[in-house]
């Protein structure tokens, strides 16, 4: 039996870390994708405040499932 995966993109966000980013956009989705296997980051960035602190963590995530 042989199976067809598929990779979507998917951008998150976090005011935590980068980890948390990541967190966040594997459980979104993980509500409207089946058969998540994996996924890895594709790209990091934060926004930074005026006074020089980070606001935002995003992270681009391609996330790797199985069509049924």
């Amino acid at each position: 039996m042989s199976s067809v995966a598929r990779v979507t993109e998917i951008k998150s966000s976090s005011k935590k870390s980068f980890e948390d980013a990541i967190q966040v956009g594997i459980k979104r989705a993980s509500k409207t994708l089946e058969n998540i296997k994996g996924a890895w980051v594709q790209d990091q960035e934060v926004t930074v405040s005026k006074n020089g602190n980070i606001e935002e963590y995003r992270v681009l995530l391609k996330v790797t499932f199985v069509l049924k």
